[in-house]
C-alpha cells in the first residue's frame, strides 16, 4: 500500500504518521498491492480530525473522525473504514482480495456530526466518470459516505445518471433524457 499524508494547521511529529501507517496497513489485507491510502490530518475547533481515503480496484472508502487525541481519531476512522468493508462485505467480494474476511476485529466508531450553513461554492472537484451499473454507484456512494453519486450507467447507454439517498431511507435515481 502507498502512502501520502498531508497535515492542515497543524504539525505532525513523525511518530503520529508512523502509528496511521501501522494501523492503515491492518487493512491492507482486504486490498490488492496497488491500493494507495491518503491520510489529511487538522486541527478544526481543538478538535484532532482525521480524514482517511483508500483507492483500491477503483472504489474510492473514505472515513473522517475528529476526537480530541489525533491517536483516538486515527484509531476511529480505521474502525469506520474495516466497518464499511464488514458493512458490504458481499458487494464487495469481487473487488477485493479472495482471503479478505479471514480474521474478524471488533468495530467501533466516534464519528461527530457534521454541520452545513451556505451556499457559496468552496470547493470544485474534477473526477473521470467510470461506467458502472446502478447498484456499483449505490455502494461507492455509501463507500464515500456522500449524499449522492454521478455515473455513466452501463444500463442505459452510459448516460450520466446520479443515485441520491432519500430521506425514507430509499434510494433515487436521476437520468439524463433528450
Amino acid at each position: 500500500m502507498k502512502f501520502q499524508f498531508s497535515e492542515k494547521k497543524v504539525s505532525l511529529p513523525p511518530n503520529v504518521h508512523a502509528y496511521a501507517e501501522k494501523k492503515v496497513m491492518k487493512l491492507e489485507r482486504f486490498f490488492r498491492d496497488d491500493a494507495e491510502a491518503l491520510v489529511a490530518f487538522s486541527v478544526e475547533k481543538d478538535r484532532n480530525k482525521v480524514e482517511i481515503t483508500i483507492h483500491a480496484a477503483n472504489t474510492y472508502f473514505r472515513a473522517s473522525e475528529a476526537t480530541s487525541d489525533m491517536f483516538a481519531s486515527i484509531d476511529a476512522a480505521v474502525s469506520t473504514i474495516e466497518r464499511q468493508i464488514r458493512k458490504n462485505k458481499t458487494r464487495l467480494a469481487r473487488r477485493l482480495r479472495q482471503d479478505a474476511f479471514v480474521r474478524s476485529a471488533e468495530v467501533t466508531s466516534f464519528a461527530p456530526d457534521a454541520e452545513e450553513s451556505s451556499f457559496e461554492i468552496v470547493r470544485f472537484k474534477e473526477f473521470p466518470m467510470k461506467p458502472m451499473t446502478r447498484e456499483e454507484a449505490i455502494l461507492q456512494m455509501n463507500l464515500l459516505e456522500h449524499n449522492f453519486f454521478a455515473f455513466k450507467d452501463e444500463e442505459n447507454d452510459q448516460a450520466f445518471a446520479v443515485v441520491y439517498k432519500r430521506n425514507d431511507g430509499g434510494y433515487g435515481l436521476i437520468e439524463n433524457i433528450e
